[in-house]
């Protein structure tokens, strides 16, 4: 269960993106590039600096659409689960009455136990090809909820800078921050968190 959530949360940061780009160029050539000696920014020119960042972690605790549906997954796996253990306990009971059946397994013959095995070992190699099938379809539907995420994120980013305001905008989060400065004042996480909760809920309206 800890694990499925776990590989939940990987895979959405890793579906969302390292790094989302957004040149707004409207079409203009890259400058040429001048090799001079570069004049420190001041702060204001800092404070209108195009780039800013969104902390992934937040998303993934703040957005209710992605809690959700996190919760909605982790239930199917937690079912899927026990289904198997409820299967599996089973064939166990089913193994100990066939030997209970015969006087605690003092009559059973030979060509009896082996018959009796591979009816066990059939039905067995059946359950689990059913958790693996369940499994997989899981997985499957995971997969496609970090796609449906991802395009939701970059919509709203596009949306959100259709002004030019940024040239770039970074992605931070557990096991993916390649960032080794964040200036707080970049941080518009809160602002997307917002954002794509209200984005959301009108959408589920329609």
């Amino acid at each position: 269960m800890k694990q499925i959530s776990l590989v939940l949360n990987v895979v959405l940061l890793a579906a969302v993106g390292l790094l989302y780009y957004f040149h707004f160029s409207n079409g203009k050539k890259a400058e040429p590039v001048v090799k001079a000696a570069v004049p420190k920014a001041s702060a204001e020119e800092l404070e209108k600096a195009p780039i800013a960042y969104v902390d992934l972690d937040s998303l993934n605790e703040k957005i209710s659409y992605i809690k959700d549906k996190r919760k909605e997954l982790e239930g199917e796996q937690k079912a899927i689960e026990n289904e198997w253990m409820r299967a599996s306990r089973a064939l166990n009971d089913k193994k100990n009455e066939f030997i209970r059946k015969h006087d605690n397994g003092k009559s059973i013959t030979d060509q009896m136990a082996e018959e009796f095995q591979t009816q066990l070992m059939q039905e067995q190699q059946a359950i689990e090809e059913k958790h693996q099938a369940a499994t997989q379809k899981l997985t499957e539907k995971s997969y496609k909820f970090m796609d449906d995420i991802q395009k939701k994120l970059k919509d709203f980013l596009a949306v959100y800078n259709s002004n030019g305001t940024y040239k770039y905008i970074f992605t931070t989060g557990t096991g993916l921050d390649y960032i080794v400065f964040k200036d707080s004042t970049l941080n518009i996480t809160n602002d997307v968190i917002a954002g794509m909760n209200e984005k959301i809920s009108q959408e589920s309206k329609k």
